[in-house]
C-alpha cells in the first residue's frame, strides 16, 4: 500500500459514510464530500478527526456541475496530498415508467452517477499511473447486472459504470492501479426510503412491513444490507492482498443475482 489518502464522494449518509468510519479507524485520510453545507460536512470531518485522529476534510460539491468536482479534486489534493485511493459512491434515484420518465431525470441520473465518475477517474489516474500505484472502487449496483422496471436511467448509469470500470482497468492493470465495482443489493440507505414509502402506500402497509416485503420481491436474503460490510469490502480491495483483483463486479446483494 502507497498511500493513505482516500476521495469519497458522496461521504455524508449512507455507504459512504459508513465507509468513511471504516477507512478512518484504519488511519486513512478522508475527503468527504455533499451536498450539505460546509458547517454540516465540515462537522462530520471533525467527528472523524477526533474519533480516529485523521486527517478529514469535507468539500461541497453538485457532481453533476464538471467545475465543481475539479475544485472537489483540488480541495483534496490541498488538503490530503497526492490521492491514492478514489471511491466514486455519489449517485440519485427516480422511478418512473420508460415512457413517462422526466429527461431531465434522466440528464441528472447519468451526471451524477456515471458522467462523474468518468471525470474524477480521467483527473486522478493519470497520477496513480506515475507513483505505480492506486486504487479505484465505484460503487454500481445489483443494478448494473441486472434490470428492474421503472429504473432506466439508473440501471443505465450502472451498467455504463461497470463498463467503464472494465476499460480503465485494462488500461491500468500493469501500472500497479486496480479498478473495481462493487454491486450492492437493498442496503440499508436513504435512497431507498422512496421506494419503501410507495410500497408500503400501494399495499396498505407499515414501513418497516414494506422493507421485508420489498426485499423479498428480489433477493433470498431477507434483510437490509448493513452499509458498514461495503467499507469492510472496500478495505480489502484497497489491501495488498487485492493487488490482483481489477475489473470485477462484486455484487454485495444477498442471492439477487444468484437466480
Amino acid at each position: 500500500m502507497n498511500n493513505d489518502n482516500i476521495l469519497i464522494t458522496g461521504s455524508t449518509s449512507g455507504i459512504g459514510l459508513a465507509t468513511a468510519r471504516v477507512l478512518a479507524a484504519q488511519g486513512f485520510n478522508l475527503m468527504l464530500n455533499g451536498l450539505e453545507s460546509e458547517a454540516e460536512g465540515s462537522a462530520l470531518a471533525d467527528g472523524l478527526k477526533r474519533e480516529f485522529g485523521v486527517v478529514a476534510s469535507y468539500y461541497q460539491a453538485d457532481l453533476a456541475n464538471t467545475d465543481q468536482l475539479y475544485k472537489l479534486i483540488e480541495k483534496a489534493e490541498t488538503d490530503l496530498g497526492p490521492i491514492g485511493v478514489l471511491i466514486n459512491n455519489a449517485g440519485i434515484q427516480y422511478t418512473a415508467t420508460l415512457a413517462e420518465f422526466p429527461p431531465e431525470k434522466w440528464d441528472a441520473i447519468i451526471a451524477i452517477n456515471l458522467s462523474a465518475a468518468f471525470h474524477t477517474m480521467q483527473r486522478l489516474m493519470p497520477a496513480m499511473k506515475e507513483a505505480g500505484w492506486g486504487r479505484v472502487i465505484n460503487i454500481a449496483s445489483v443494478h448494473g447486472i441486472v434490470a428492474s422496471p421503472q429504473k432506466a436511467a439508473y440501471c443505465a448509469a450502472k451498467h455504463g459504470l461497470i463498463g467503464l470500470s472494465k476499460v480503465a482497468a485494462l488500461e491500468y492493470a500493469e501500472h500497479g492501479v486496480t479498478v473495481n465495482c462493487i454491486c450492492p443489493g437493498w442496503t440499508d440507505t436513504p435512497i431507498l426510503n422512496h421506494q419503501f414509502n410507495e410500497y408500503a402506500k400501494a399495499h396498505g402497509v407499515s414501513f418497516e412491513e414494506a422493507k421485508s416485503g420489498l426485499i423479498q420481491t428480489k433477493a433470498p436474503y431477507p434483510e437490509l444490507i448493513n452499509p458498514e460490510a461495503i467499507g469492510k469490502m472496500i478495505q480489502f480491495l484497497i489491501s495488498d492482498s487485492a493487488d490482483a483483483i481489477t475489473g470485477t463486479s462484486l455484487p454485495i446483494d444477498g442471492g439477487w443475482t444468484a437466480q
